[in-house]
């Protein structure tokens, strides 16, 4: 009798062990290189980290695997899902695929943006490209980002609905999109650029969005974190910290400037320290 009860309780043992360690697995947020999910990604980092005790993993890669990797299962979480128009094609394929725990910010918004020095007499709307005068001024460029990026795809349907023939779509990356608005500001030269809000580009430059008459680009947007599924039940601390984090869009962008300006690292100390009483809501639920 005395051996079958400590078989049991070795059993018990090796269980309650079993779940600790399952406990204790990193978790493994997914993100891409855009201002916003880089301080709301690092910042969510800290506070599982320092509050929770929690390990943490982030994995840089574009929009599309982030999806991928919910649906399979190989990252646990993303803070970047752009919905409902920017990411339609990502959450119709992989529907099912994933649990939404909510808007982290809402208000946010895509379009086409030109520095303020260009006169809103010459391009006021995103109809105003299509003047031979104003396509010359432009080289007939309109600076985009990553190729899988929903604002690309928008924007590429923009091109259409339009008709801007003799336009390029030039891809390449976030920051190579800024770095290209930064060189013509310098320069006062006209430039189109793809974007939205928030980005830390409206605290650094006056800037403003092209009227986008056929609604091409969309409307209001809200950015979501995604987890896959069955990370709730494994991880309920985290999932319930992660579900009660959102920040007003006006913060977040003030924040993403500081980060320009300094690091993201010095911007996420800045908030922990300025913005505990949201911090505070977020890990107990407590007002």
């Amino acid at each position: 009798m005395m051996k079958q009860t400590l078989k049991w309780a070795t059993a018990a043992m090796a269980g309650v062990g079993l779940a600790f360690s399952a406990q204790a697995e990193p978790v493994k947020i997914g993100w891409t290189a855009w201002s916003d999910a880089e301080f709301v990604t690092k910042l969510t980092k800290r506070i599982l980290e320092e509050r929770l005790d929690q390990e943490v993993e982030l994995t840089q890669t574009d929009i599309a695997p982030q999806y991928q990797g919910l649906a399979g299962g190989d990252i646990d979480m993303m803070l970047m899902s752009w919905q409902p128009g920017t990411h339609e094609d990502y959450i119709e394929k992989h529907a099912g695929d994933f649990v939404n725990l909510g808007p982290l910010y809402t208000h946010a918004k895509l379009g086409w943006i030109v520095p303020d020095y260009i006169p809103e007499s010459e391009i006021s709307s995103i109809e105003d490209l299509k003047k031979d005068s104003v396509r010359e001024k432009l080289d007939g460029t309109i600076t985009g980002i990553d190729p899988g990026a929903g604002l690309t795809r928008l924007s590429k349907d923009a091109l259409e609905d339009y008709g801007l023939d003799g336009y390029e779509l030039q891809t390449s990356s976030g920051s190579a999109m800024t770095a290209a608005l930064e060189r013509a500001a310098r320069r006062d030269e006209w430039i189109v650029v793809t974007g939205w809000s928030p980005h830390w580009k409206f605290g650094a430059y006056d800037l403003r969005y092209l009227e986008d008459p056929e609604g091409s680009l969309g409307g209001a947007e809200h950015i979501d974190a995604l987890t896959r599924k069955g990370f709730y039940q494994d991880n309920v601390e985290v999932a319930s910290v992660v579900s009660r984090i959102q920040i007003p869009l006006e913060m977040l962008q003030d924040y993403m400037y500081q980060a320009r300006e300094s690091s993201y690292e010095e911007a996420v100390d800045a908030f922990m320290e300025e913005q505990s009483q949201y911090v505070d809501y977020w890990v107990t639920g407590e007002l």
